[in-house]
């Protein structure tokens, strides 16, 4: 029998193409994102992530149908942008209700379905939750947040047979530089770095990797028979990562400074 897969966050970007690469694969994919997007051989549903009881219902919903959920793949998310002192509160919290609190939500309606057979979650973060960007800071935040708990999570569901990764994608080149929420508040106050450092953000991103080939690692992943509980997704993130480990705090902050706090 083919894999059962939930995907959040699939009607666009590394999420679509995530979808795509399962299917392909033999995979029954269920699709959760709040745009009711066509997609061949994909099933939507219509749930927002952050409505812990829609979400348990969708879930309920798909293990009476199909009998288990193997995978789940945490998805949904977007990005805010500006300085900290002029991002409002509501908007912090909006964008970790939605990052961090969006995988907490699907993980614990899954869990109680993959407690007797086992099965496989995992939560896309971002390098930027390793190495926290200026001028984005509740983006790496809840993306550091997704980090953590996934790292708590694995030992908790271990003795089921669940395993847990997070997966780690560099720039991507996707909708999600577009769909990114600009402010430019106190910009000349901070003379123009916010401006700056965005701008910097976005070029990386129309620079980075495709969708397909983020998702095409991640549909790997997600059909391994083992994995380990982190990965980092392109060659060159993986060296950045790697020199972070082994420079000086202060060298890997100056440097991150440069590029993105001129």
């Amino acid at each position: 029998m083919g894999k059962v897969v939930i995907v959040t966050g699939g009607s666009s970007g590394i999420g679509k193409e995530i979808c795509r690469c399962l299917s392909k694969n033999g995979c029954t994919v269920y699709e959760f994102s709040r745009r009711d997007v066509n997609q061949p051989g994909i099933i939507h549903m219509g749930v927002d992530v952050t409505d812990e009881g829609a979400v348990r219902t969708a879930i309920d919903t798909i293990a009476q149908n199909e009998g288990k959920i193997d995978i789940l793949i945490n998805n949904a998310g977007f990005g805010i942008s500006g300085c900290i002192e002029f991002t409002s509160n509501i908007d912090a919290q909006r964008i970790m209700d939605v990052n961090l609190m969006g995988t907490v939500n699907t993980c614990k309606a899954a869990i109680d379905h993959m407690r007797s057979c086992g099965g496989r979650i995992i939560n896309i973060s971002s390098v930027a939750g390793a190495l926290s960007i200026p001028f984005q800071a509740w983006y790496s935040i809840s993306k550091a947040a997704v980090l953590s708990f996934s790292d708590a999570l694995l030992n908790e569901v271990r003795p089921w047979g669940i395993s847990v990764c997070c997966v780690m994608p560099g720039d991507i080149k996707s909708g999600f530089s577009s769909a990114r929420e600009k402010s430019i508040a106190g910009d000349e106050l901070y003379s123009g770095r916010i401006t700056r450092s965005v701008k910097a953000m976005e070029h990386d991103e129309q620079t980075g990797m495709t969708s397909q080939f983020a998702a095409e690692y991640i549909s790997k992943i997600a059909l391994k028979s083992r994995i380990k509980p982190h990965y980092i997704v392109g060659n060159k993130y993986r060296l950045f990562m790697l020199l972070a480990s082994v420079l000086p705090n202060r060298t890997v902050s100056y440097i991150i400074g440069l590029m993105y706090a001129k």
